[in-house]
């Protein structure tokens, strides 16, 4: 029986530490599925664009995600722009695809994640009856 995975992740769609995540799934079970979700959030940088150009941005995100992916040898069932709160992304495909055996939230660092901000990994917790995993990207020297 083929197990499936819900990843969500924007920013964060090239983190070594998310691959490292859904690599270590992959290895445990050798049919695994994943669909990747990437809200249509805007950037920090373009905070006051509109919904055409945040799409257009985590559509950029998603090509990018299909190609590193499989460049690591992991094959993403597919890829899809979402609603850009990742909790209501979440539940929305649950509400849809019930059959998932876990989900993995990839974040940005604390202090830096504005999805951490919101709680979104908590309320994504509750908000859904299957196990969550909480992936943060590593903190860059970079990071304000």
């Amino acid at each position: 029986m083929l197990a499936r995975y819900l990843v969500i992740a924007h920013q964060t769609v090239e983190n070594p530490a998310l691959l490292a995540a859904v690599r270590g799934i992959a290895e445990d079970d050798d049919h695994t599925s994943f669909i990747l979700l990437v809200p249509a959030t805007p950037l920090e940088h373009l905070r006051m664009v509109s919904a055409d150009v945040a799409a257009a941005a985590a559509e950029q995100a998603a090509v990018r995600a299909r190609a590193h992916f499989k460049d690591s040898g992991i094959s993403l069932e597919d890829v899809r722009i979402c609603d850009p709160n990742p909790v209501l992304a979440a539940v929305q495909e649950l509400d849809t695809n019930p059959d998932y055996e876990g989900l993995i939230v990839s974040t940005l660092p604390p202090g830096v994640s504005r999805w951490l901000k919101m709680d979104a990994v908590s309320r994504i917790e509750r908000a859904v009856d299957i196990p969550v995993t909480h992936v943060a990207a590593p903190h860059q020297p970079n990071d304000h």
